[in-house]
């Protein structure tokens, strides 16, 4: 810490007493402003209207300061031979110096033996001692001499010359004769001084004359126009004494004590002076007005300061305090405007030596405080006018650079910004509190320092706002040309982070003295500054680009560090910063990101649907289009996909896991929508199986029987092919292109695995990826495609089944086989054209589909064959010799499926032939143990109801030995008399449709 005090031994001073060095720099040269009259820093004391100088306010101080001390003791001043005899004057040849007085308060010897009462009261500690150049042993000529009176510190600290100082004390020896009986506050100093010296005093004419100018001035300032008693208007002595000084001051007058133009001046000065304020002494009032009377006395404070060291007080300050309220008769001074123009002094010392030497800061800050006890206690207007001129000149001063502390404050001085903002609490607490009349009046409990403080950050932070987001603008600009440039807010954020980073380490700590948050603050101001600024950006996105993204992910990251701040600085606060986090109300970056990233999704599933109906138009389903056998769309289809799910985990976001379900879900939908496509028109197994004849009995021996059977024949041919002619003019839906279907439906359902493990694969090379997000294996499958797949498959795989059997088989099965006579239409021409069918398949579908064909297809023959037996139309009839070749052919029909064990496997074929292999031994029962054996299951279908009709059984379709339909349509194809009969008997059926 810089020294404010020096201590002054007897040996070594740094004062010489004529004339006084210049200041000594005791540390880095401060930026120094004009102490009085700085530009920065108006003094609120008052600005005078008359034309003194600073130099003759001080002059004028000084005469009073003797004046008062030379009267303070009634002793009559004597020569001090430590004052005068040292350095004879030589600014006035003539002069007597052994005849100098100097009063007994003058004359009081210096000590530095204990430390200053003042300085204790300031809170400031003495420094040890240090000497000054030339202060040391061996500097010779350059040794200063010590003062060793109260009356020559006050000379060497006034810069007052030794000669004008003898001529002053010489003059106040001739005025103290005349006051035998009188204070010296009852006298007008200046118009004594202006009848006791002549200008055989003064070295020239010049110097006399500008000396009357200055006394002239100062009566012009005290009794015209900075009076203590208003003036009159009316009043006569106030225009005679007016026209008295301008005259003087164009042409010097006459002082001598008998001169006409003296008395009448003396005439015109007693009669204002002498007016009353309405107190009951005998004062004159020519120094008490304000402001002269607070320059007056600023003038004596500036003493406290060594002339030095212009940071420091001397160690004297006690004793030269002292004497100095001594003034105080004079010049209208109480306790309370002094605390009050000693604080202001010490701060203006402060400011005005480059604001290095805290302890001056520190000094004021105390003093402000005996400040605020006086405002407490008194109401006296002119006091309180004074009191808040000189508080808002404080303040003013403070809040021009707290309320942009950023640009204030750096690494070098950011020790002072405590005591700064100390300064200007006190000073706003003092104006609000007790000069404020509002709020005297409605008495508010109003938290003052938190409430100032609240505005400094805030002021402070949106101005380092403004700059970080110019300078952004600038940088932006300046790397237009280089590739991938930051934008502005991407780079404005990163800014912004580092500022509140920088807010919270260095200035909050700082401030949370006076604010609890004062970091919470600080980051919400920044919120609400970016906050303005990403608002209008993301309401004018419109589509998902990089730019777009980063910004938006610069966004979120910086809320979320300035969110983290405020929660960190509030875990102490009694409501745990919930007021603060309000004044953040989110960003919604991710929400931003999520909405554009699902625009850019529907824009992409949009396209891929539009394609798949296209090119599905323009599907001919080749199964020599590639060499596995499925169709060109689903390969593009797949690569679009793919194509898509990279496109979305390149994109830059933070939030891929959780916008992956609407990514999977869309495309899941667009491959069903594929899958629905690519089987619709395929018809079914249903599409196929031709309409059952109605049931008929056999005519035994009919010669026209070939006849009638060729017409039956000819109808249900006509019938069946009525059902399928819709499937035969579209080349489309033939064998082939209904196998490269199923593959192609296949190629699907296998490539769902393959797309579900590079989604984890991306998931794991994701920054924001969470372990849950890998537990979770719902959101990341297609659920809807592999079940379409499947149904898929099995539709067409029974319809290619059905349709080989009943479609582009039927002239040899449901036309051909048992027609007439069953020995002489045996299956064998159904076999060769089913074996042929089966290569084409075996060549044409995928290995994994292979046999679910052919088992259906197998199926589908095992239904024809059970079709062709039990509803094949009156064209057919069976005897039970028949039934050997039925099973032989029934045989012959297995082994083709099983083809000597290269087919399907022999389980597989027992289990889907089980039907046809139980119905079979029906064709070699009795007639009568079949009739007895329809009688029994149709009663205990149908109950007592029964007995005594028997009811004709629907048809089913599901063929059962036991089953009483399956039963009836045995009998129905029994070549025999006995069957023809029953039928005609219980239920009259015909012989012929």
């Amino acid at each position: 810490m810089a020294h404010l005090f020096r201590d002054l031994s007897l040996g070594h001073s740094k004062r010489e007493s004529t004339p006084p060095p210049p200041p000594l720099q005791t540390k880095p040269p401060p930026m120094r402003t004009n102490k009085l009259t700085s530009t920065d820093l108006q003094s609120p004391l008052g600005q005078l209207a008359s034309q003194l100088t600073d130099t003759d306010l001080r002059l004028t101080a000084y005469d009073v300061f003797l004046a008062v001390c030379r009267t303070s003791a009634s002793k009559p001043l004597s020569t001090s031979a430590s004052s005068i005899s040292d350095s004879p004057s030589q600014n006035s040849p003539g002069q007597n110096h052994n005849h100098s007085p100097s009063s007994p308060a003058l004359q009081r010897s210096l000590t530095s033996a204990a430390a200053s009462k003042m300085k204790k009261a300031l809170g400031l500690k003495s420094p040890g001692s240090k000497k000054s150049p030339g202060s040391g042993p061996g500097s010779g000529q350059g040794k200063s001499k010590r003062p060793t009176t109260v009356g020559e510190l006050m000379r060497i600290q006034m810069r007052v010359p030794e000669s004008v100082d003898a001529r002053v004390r010489r003059a106040l020896l001739r005025i103290g004769g005349g006051l035998v009986g009188r204070r010296i506050e009852s006298v007008v100093l200046p118009l004594e001084l202006l009848q006791q010296l002549k200008q055989s005093d003064f070295s020239d004419q010049q110097e006399y004359d500008a000396w009357q100018k200055r006394n002239l001035r100062v009566l012009e300032a005290g009794l015209l126009l900075h009076p203590r008693v208003p003036l009159d208007k009316s009043n006569n002595a106030s225009q005679r004494l007016r026209q008295i000084i301008h005259a003087a001051l164009d042409r010097p007058i006459e002082t001598g004590k008998n001169n006409e133009s003296m008395q009448v001046l003396r005439s015109a000065v007693m009669s204002l002076a002498s007016r009353s304020d309405g107190s009951l002494s005998d004062s004159c009032h020519w120094a008490d007005g304000v402001p002269l009377n607070l320059r007056l006395y600023e003038m004596l404070l500036e003493t406290c300061f060594d002339i030095t060291d212009e940071t420091s007080i001397v160690e004297e300050v006690d004793e030269l305090m002292e004497q100095i309220k001594k003034t105080w008769v004079i010049l209208g001074i109480n306790q309370m405007l002094h605390n009050l123009c000693f604080a202001w002094i010490l701060f203006h010392r402060f400011v005005s030596t480059g604001q290095v030497e805290m302890d001056l800061l520190y000094a004021a800050d105390g003093q402000l405080a005996e400040v605020a006890k006086d405002a407490k206690t008194t109401r006296d207007p002119e006091y309180s006018k004074i009191l808040s001129s000189t508080l808002s000149s404080i303040l003013g001063w403070a809040e021009k650079r707290l309320l942009a502390y950023h640009d204030t404050f750096d690494s070098g001085n950011v020790y002072t910004m405590q005591g700064i903002v100390s300064l200007g609490v006190s000073a706003a607490k003092i104006l609000v509190e007790d000069v404020s009349t509002e709020y005297r009046r409605k008495r508010k409990e109003v938290d003052v320092a938190r409430n100032r403080i609240d505005t400094y950050i805030r002021s402070s932070l949106r101005t380092a706002f403004a700059q970080r987001m110019e300078k952004a603008d600038s940088s932006r600009r300046a790397s237009k040309n280089q590739p991938n440039p930051l934008p502005v807010l991407a780079i404005l954020a990163k800014d912004v982070g580092e500022l509140a980073v920088h807010e919270k380490q260095v200035f909050s700590p700082i401030l949370k003295g006076w604010h609890p948050l004062a970091a919470g603050v600080a980051v919400a101001t920044l919120h609400s500054c970016y906050a303005n600024e990403i608002k209008q950006f993301i309401s004018g996105i419109t589509e998902l680009t990089p730019d777009a993204v980063q910004v938006l992910r610069a966004a979120d990251k910086l809320e979320k560090d300035l969110v983290q701040i405020a929660v960190e600085d509030a875990v102490d606060s009694d409501d745990g910063g919930k007021a603060i986090i309000r004044e953040m109300p989110p960003y919604e970056a991710e929400t931003a990101i999520a909405d554009l990233v699902k625009g850019w999704i529907k824009t992409r599933l949009d396209r891929l649907k539009e394609w798949v109906d296209r090119n599905l138009q323009q599907e001919v389903w080749n199964p020599q289009a590639n060499q596995e056998g499925y169709a060109l769309s689903a390969v593009e289809t797949l690569r679009i996909i793919d194509e898509t799910l990279d496109a979305f985990f390149q994109l830059p976001i933070p939030a891929h896991p959780a916008l992956l379900p609407d990514v999977i879900v869309g495309l899941d939908k667009c491959l069903q929508y594929y899958v629905i496509k690519a089987k619709s028109g395929c018809a079914s197994r249903n599409t196929y199986i031709p309409t059952m004849p109605a049931l008929t009995r056999c005519e035994i021996g009919s010669k026209f029987q070939g006849v009638w059977k060729k017409k039956e024949k000819s109808q249900n041919t006509q019938k069946r092919n009525s059902q399928v002619a819709t499937m035969n003019g579209d080349k489309s839906f033939g064998i082939p292109q209904l196998c490269v279907r199923i593959n192609t439906l296949h190629r699907i359902r296998s490539e769902m695995d393959v797309l579900e493990k590079r989604i984890v694969t991306h998931l794991r090379n994701c920054e924001s990826a969470h372990l849950e997000d890998f537990s979770n294996g719902l959101s990341k499958r297609f659920e809807l495609t592999p079940a379409a797949c499947v149904e898929g498959v099995q539709q067409l795989s029974e319809a290619v089944a059905y349709k080989i059997v009943f479609h582009d088989l039927s002239h040899v099965l449901w036309d051909g086989l048992y027609v007439g006579e069953p020995s002489s239409s045996r299956i064998d021409p159904l076999l060769q054209e089913l074996e042929q069918n089966l290569l084409v398949i075996s060549e044409t579908v995928h290995d994994r589909v292979r046999t679910r064909i052919i088992t259906d297809i197998m199926k589908a023959s095992c239904d024809g064959f059970l079709l062709v037996l039990l509803a094949g139309g009156p064209s057919r009839a069976f005897s039970r010799q028949d039934s050997q070749i039925i099973e032989d052919d029934f045989k012959a029909l297995k082994d083709l499926f099983w083809a000597n064990g290269d087919g399907l496997p022999a389980d597989l074929i027992d289990k889907f032939s089980a039907t046809v292999r139980d119905v079979l031994p029906l064709f070699r029962t009795d007639t009568e143990s079949l009739i007895e054996r329809f009688k029994r299951v149709t009663l205990e279908a149908y109950g007592s109801s029964a007995r005594s009709r028997l009811p004709l059984p629907p048809t089913s379709g599901q063929w059962n030995p036991t089953e009483p339909n399956t039963l009836l349509r045995v009998l129905c194809y029994r070549n025999d008399e006995a069957a023809s009969r029953f039928l005609k008997k219980t239920y009259n059926l015909p012989k012929k449709l």
